[in-house]
């Protein structure tokens, strides 16, 4: 079982909860308040990956996939899944998102068999790098949104290709970096 610890709670020797914003002085979550905060340019960009089989991968490439365009329909759906995030995310924002852009990257391993060799030779796998830059005018970041665009994105990839590779893994999902509010910017090393 999982015990929660509340942030006021005697138990709680971090001494730091100027971080934990989601929650009140009774430590009870609640969406943060973001009237008196100016609205300004925000931008973030998420990345993650997704490891395949390399027949897979070459189905991908090819555009031959039995369900059509997988990375034309990913990008859709990470648009889509960035649009909708605090309707998935309960304590985030609904914002205005003023741009979307979902890119992919192919990544052919450098020890991965040529099409018909044995794949168990591989010492790693093919796989694509979905990124989501999300941008906004407002008054708070849009992180959220960039990471939910890029898992929107590789569960679509998984989706569309399952039938042919159930051992795919979707991994690395993480903030790049992130511009404006108050808190400024921040890339990830």
């Amino acid at each position: 079982m999982i015990a929660f610890m509340s942030i006021n709670s005697p138990q709680n020797t971090s001494g730091n909860t100027s971080g934990l914003t989601h929650f009140d002085a009774q430590g009870q979550a609640h969406m943060v308040d973001v009237a008196a905060k100016a609205a300004t340019h925000r931008i973030a960009v998420a990345q993650g990956r997704i490891t395949m089989l390399p027949a897979t991968f070459a189905l991908i490439e090819a555009g031959t996939a039995k369900k059509g365009d997988v990375l034309g329909i990913a990008r859709i759906a990470g648009i889509q899944g960035a649009k909708k995030t605090s309707d998935l995310i309960p304590l985030c924002h609904p914002l205005a998102l003023t741009r979307i852009a979902i890119d992919f990257e192919a990544v052919q391993a450098a020890n991965t068999p040529a099409s018909g060799e044995n794949s168990a030779i591989s010492r790693e796998n093919p796989y694509i790098i979905c990124s989501a830059t999300v941008e906004t005018v407002g008054q708070t970041g849009v992180e959220m949104e960039a990471l939910t665009a890029v898992q929107v994105a590789l569960l679509t990839i998984y989706d569309m290709c399952k039938a042919v590779d159930r051992g795919m893994t979707m991994t690395d999902v993480r903030v790049l970096e992130k511009h404006g509010g108050k808190s400024g910017s921040y890339v990830n090393p």
